[in-house]
């Protein structure tokens, strides 16, 4: 299904891609969670009760310890450009080791130590420099700005790596451009594939896919064919969709280390339907024309399943969980879980999701694909006592069931792992930062969310530009 990109035909499957596009002033961030945790590595699973418990002890005692802010008020390093001093909502967060790195809709990009509370530096090194995505490469233990230039119109995506021992260090300068001789300008893109180890580039001035590896950045091979409309990414392969022709769409499965063509085939269409997606997981291809019944093919035998319109309505957004064999679909708020017999396996107990544009920078799910975090729409009784603050919501996917929640209620933690935060006073002092935010403030208007799994920390972010801690 289409998630979030910047412009033209949104990216839905894994790995995260990044659109170079003319940017208006003030712009429009970019993040997209749901290619973020689709690209993580799945571990085998432990006992089901066990880890059901364990994840209510993990959640039970979380609290607001701490706030970091990413304004800068005098400006960074002599910026040119005015909406960068400018408070402006968090639009991403990614976390690697012991830094926190949160990116502004303005294209400022901060990172925070865990160790010391404080900031350590703003990775924009050029007074012109506007930071569109991030991308953490567990491969060299770097972390990958996407960003356009005022100098270049906005126009084309520029790639910087630098290590983390650098960021850490306060010199995100350190770095080095990648994929220079690219042209990544408007509708070419940029996508990092941490599942299979690639990155690919389209350059649409001469219409040529690139695919690079993500440990050394070395080009493996190049696809270069005008017809080719989409590419979509699975574990060990591609799918290349071409331009619809009569009654059918062609189709190609390439190997995704070198490009080798393993399956050509069509599939049949409806014709003058439009085509509500086209998705491919693994051997299973999922078509949805609009107002037509879902189809799972499986391209190995070509066995074909349908789903009734009235069962599978289109969703917003999909994440495949690879271990499972599972899928979510996210539409009008709720969240559910489907098999590929197009049978629906879960529907989530209290978790309606705060955003209805299926904001997915305020999801997250974890490495072992159980659990599901997640900004949400707070109890009736929260919303009268607090006002308009929302929750964090932790849910088991194979249940549905709410393990932990953070509200912002008086009260204390509850049996089910809820933590019911305490009034705070406006300004308190917690380790080494300041914390002006109440757990009620800190739970209004969160625009980004991540879990870091090593620290057992949430991280949330919000219109303010402020990003607040949660941990035990």
């Amino acid at each position: 299904m289409d998630g979030r990109r910047i412009s033209a035909s949104p990216r839905p499957c894994c790995g995260r891609r990044v659109v170079a596009k003319k940017r208006p002033r003030g712009g429009d961030g970019f993040v997209n969670s749901v290619r973020k945790i689709q690209r993580r590595e799945i571990c085998s699973k432990r006992d089901r009760a066990f880890s059901m418990s364990d994840a209510q002890e993990r959640f039970r005692n979380i609290r607001l310890q701490e706030e970091y802010d990413t304004h800068d008020p005098k400006g960074h390093c002599g910026m040119v450009l005015s909406f960068l001093k400018k408070r402006s909502k968090i639009i991403e967060i990614v976390a690697a080791h012991d830094i926190v790195f949160a990116l502004a809709q303005s294209g400022i990009c901060a990172a925070f130590s865990r160790e010391t509370n404080q900031r350590i530096c703003f990775l924009n090194v050029s007074p012109d420099e506007v930071i569109r995505s991030l991308f953490y490469n567990k491969n060299n233990d770097s972390l990958i700005t996407v960003s356009v230039y005022a100098s270049d119109n906005f126009s084309s995506l520029k790639c910087r790596t630098t290590r983390i021992e650098y960021i850490r260090r306060g010199k995100p300068d350190a770095g080095f451009a990648l994929f220079e001789s690219e042209s990544l300008k408007w509708p070419g893109f940029v996508e990092f594939d941490d599942v299979n180890g690639k990155v690919l580039t389209y350059s649409a001035q001469d219409s040529i896919y690139k695919v690079f590896d993500l440990k050394n950045y070395t080009l493996l091979y190049s696809i270069s064919d005008k017809n080719v409309q989409e590419i979509k990414i699975s574990p060990g392969i591609m799918l290349l969709i071409f331009t619809k022709a009569c009654g059918h769409v062609p189709l190609k499965i390439l190997s995704i280390e070198d490009g080798t063509v393993l399956k050509t085939f069509n599939h049949l269409l409806h014709r003058n339907k439009k085509v509500d997606f086209i998705e491919q997981f693994n051997e299973k291809l999922l078509v949805k024309q609009e107002n037509e019944n879902l189809q799972i093919l499986d391209v190995r035998n070509s066995q074909l399943t349908e789903v009734s319109r009235t069962e599978f309505m289109t969703p917003s957004a999909f994440i495949f969980l690879y271990e499972n064999q599972l899928f979510l679909t996210f539409r009008n708020r709720t969240v559910a879980v489907w098999n590929f017999r197009g049978e629906l396996v879960t529907s989530f107990e209290d978790h309606l999701l705060w955003h209805p544009d299926c904001n997915t920078n305020n999801i997250y799910i974890t490495s072992d694909q159980d659990l599901i975090i997640s900004y949400c729409k707070a109890d009736s009784d929260d919303l009268l006592l607090e006002g308009n603050a929302g929750s964090i919501n932790v849910s088991n996917i194979l249940t549905g069931k709410c393990l932990a929640k953070i509200r912002a209620t008086n009260s204390v933690p509850t049996d089910e792992g809820s933590y019911r935060g305490r009034n705070c006073s406006s300004k308190k002092r917690t380790r080494a930062s300041w914390t002006r935010s109440t757990v009620a403030e800190a739970l209004k208007d969160i625009t980004a969310l991540f879990y870091d799994e090593e620290r057992n920390e949430i991280y949330t972010g919000n219109t303010h530009g402020l990003v607040h801690v949660w941990s035990n």
